[in-house]
Formats: structure tokens, C-alpha cells, sequence
């Protein structure tokens, strides 16, 4: 039982010996923690304050770059803007300017209107169209030979008491040549007007032909004389478009203009066709002049022999008197030096 008690009593002191020791080292880790926790407040806010003054120096010097960067970028787009509106400006210049060409020219092209609508209201009158194409012929003639009756004659009255539009005087094998103006216009504006039905374009293509033909006959019959005219006249078309419709569509007329020797001219054609005439004119009243000039330069030449016999005949004489004044020159000298002889008195012997 002692040893029990004793055993117990060992067993308490030995608790009360680690209750003693765990105390004691439950205080100096305490101790510890507690100056553990002091420097690591103290490096944590040593470590706040340097991280949050490298922080701001990091900012300041950020901003300082994102503010020059800005301010180039700025002055960058400022110069852009600038160019791109000066060119902007020029560009609306331009198309004010533009546009302005175009409002005259529409004004000119609504006036052309006008003046095109007045000119078919004219010209569907037949003695206003014979007016224009007389009008024009005149121009035409005007244009190349000037105003000269010895080439050209408008109104002309030939012997059968009829009046051509014009004549030509050309040159032979041409001789003279009758050119009257024909506009048939009211069919072919039928013919052509694509808005109107099918039938009534072929029925104005039929008058049309009609109309073409009866004025190539009138021109044969009327213009075409034995002994007065050349073989064949001309038949003047104002219009370009009723021309080349003739010569693209309609061969038959082509064929039998031939035929009546009546050649179908438009203001273009007619022109290069009396350009022709008249640098054929030039070069015959140059030949003209050429043959009357070597006529007096043949003229001269005989006058020139002539006058070289002439002078042949007086130069013989020339020289026959130069030659006897030479003679009597020597003879001159011979007296006088003897005269000389004598005034010394120098007498030479008879046999001497």
C-alpha cells in the first residue's frame, strides 16, 4: 500500500514537474511570438511604405510618359487635320467651281434646246428648208473659194430659164457644174421615229425613196444640159444623218443616182469634194503663170542672143580701135623721141 502511495506521489510530482516546464515554455514562446509579431509589423510596414513610394514614383513616371505620348499623338492629329482640311477645301473648291461650269453649261444646253426646237419648227416648213440649204451651200462655197465669180455663181440662170441653187466653173474634163440643195426631211423623221408603229415607218420609208428619186430626177432634167453643163450635177444634202441613212440603208438610191448621173453630196463630202476642185484651180492658174514665164523667159533669151551678137561686134570693133591706138601710141612715142633728138640737136649721118 506504501508503495502505492509512494508510486502515486512520484507520479504527481512528476506531473507538477511537466505542468512546471510546459509554463515555463508556454511564456517564452509567448515572449517570442509577441517580438515575432513586433518586427514583422515593423518589416510589414517598412515593406508598405517603400512598396507604395515605388508605386507612386512608377505612377509619376507613367503619367509623365502617357502625357508626352498624348500631347504627340495630339500635335500629329492637329497636323492631319489640318492637311486633310485644306485638302478638304480644295476639294469643295473644286466641286463649286464644277458645279458652276456645269449650271452654265446646262443653261447653254437648255438655250441649244430651245434654239433646236425652234430650228425643226422652222424646218418643217419646205420653203424654210430650201432657205437653210441654200443658206448653207453659200457657206460652203463662201468657205473655200471666197467670194469669186469667175469660180462660183449662186442663183444661177441657165438657158432652159430654170435657177440652179449654184454653179461651179470647174476645169476640164469637169466643165461647169450645177449643185442644187434638196432636204427631204418630213419622212425620214417618220421613218426613223422608233415610237411609231412598224407599218407606218415602212409606208415613210416608201415616200422617202419616192421623195429622194423625184428630186434626183428634177436635177437631171432641170440641170443636166447638152453644150452648157458638164454630164453630171450635184445633189446637196444638208443634213448628215439623211446622208449616211442613204449610204447605209438604202443602195438602191446609191445605184440609181448613178445611173441619172447625179452625185448625192452632205456638207462634209460636198466641202472635201470642192477642196479637191479648188487645189486642182490653184495649181492650174499656177501652170498658167509657169507657161507665160517661160514664154518671156524664151522671149528674153532671144533678145539676150541678140544682144550678145551684139556685143561681140561692138568688141571686136573695140579691140581693132585699141589695137590702132596702140599702133598710133608706138608711133606717137617714136615722133616724140625723135622730136627729142632734134631739140639736142643730135643729127645722126644719112648713112648712119
Amino acid at each position: 500500500m506504501e508503495y502505492i502511495v509512494i508510486a502515486l506521489l512520484v507520479i504527481i510530482i512528476i506531473l507538477l514537474i511537466i505542468l512546471l516546464v510546459r509554463r515555463s515554455n508556454n511564456e517564452e514562446i509567448t515572449l517570442r511570438l509577441g517580438k515575432f509579431e513586433t518586427d514583422l509589423t515593423k518589416e510589414l510596414g517598412e515593406f508598405k511604405f517603400d512598396f507604395s513610394k515605388s508605386l507612386q514614383n512608377d505612377f509619376k513616371g507613367l503619367n509623365e510618359t502617357i502625357e508626352r505620348r498624348l500631347n504627340y499623338i495630339n500635335e500629329k492629329v492637329n497636323e492631319r487635320l489640318d492637311a486633310n482640311f485644306e485638302k478638304t477645301n480644295k476639294t469643295f473648291t473644286s466641286i463649286l467651281e464644277r458645279i458652276t461650269k456645269i449650271d452654265e453649261a446646262q443653261k447653254k444646253i437648255d438655250s441649244l434646246s430651245g434654239d433646236i426646237i425652234a430650228l425643226q419648227s422652222v424646218l418643217t416648213d419646205k420653203k424654210t428648208r430650201g432657205i437653210f440649204g441654200e443658206t448653207n451651200l453659200n457657206y460652203i462655197l463662201d468657205s473655200i473659194f471666197g467670194k469669186n465669180d469667175k469660180i462660183y455663181q449662186t442663183q444661177y440662170l441657165l438657158s432652159n430659164k430654170t435657177v440652179v441653187d449654184a454653179i461651179l466653173f470647174a476645169p476640164q474634163p469637169l466643165g461647169t457644174i450645177a449643185i442644187d440643195s434638196k432636204f427631204p426631211l418630213e419622212n425620214y423623221q417618220i421613218m426613223t421615229n422608233t415610237k411609231l408603229d412598224k407599218s407606218i415607218r415602212e409606208e415613210a420609208k416608201k415616200l422617202f425613196k419616192s421623195d429622194v428619186k423625184k428630186h434626183i430626177d428634177a436635177i437631171k432634167n432641170k440641170y443636166i444640159i447638152d453644150g452648157e453643163t458638164a454630164g453630171e450635177a450635184i445633189m446637196f444634202l444638208p443634213a448628215e444623218a439623211i446622208f449616211a441613212e442613204i449610204n447605209a440603208y438604202h443602195s438602191d438610191l446609191i445605184e440609181y443616182s448613178y445611173k441619172s448621173k447625179v452625185w448625192i453630196t452632205s456638207p462634209t463630202t460636198l466641202m472635201s469634194t470642192l477642196t479637191i476642185i479648188g487645189m486642182i484651180l490653184k495649181n492650174m492658174e499656177r501652170d498658167k503663170y509657169a507657161k507665160i514665164i517661160h514664154e518671156e523667159l524664151n522671149k528674153l533669151s532671144t533678145e539676150f542672143d541678140r544682144y550678145k551678137s551684139r556685143w561681140d561686134k561692138l568688141s571686136k570693133s573695140i579691140n581693132a580701135v585699141s589695137k590702132e591706138a596702140e599702133e598710133i601710141n608706138i608711133t606717137t612715142d617714136k615722133i616724140t623721141k625723135r622730136f627729142a633728138s632734134i631739140n639736142n640737136v643730135n643729127l645722126e649721118l644719112p648713112e648712119e
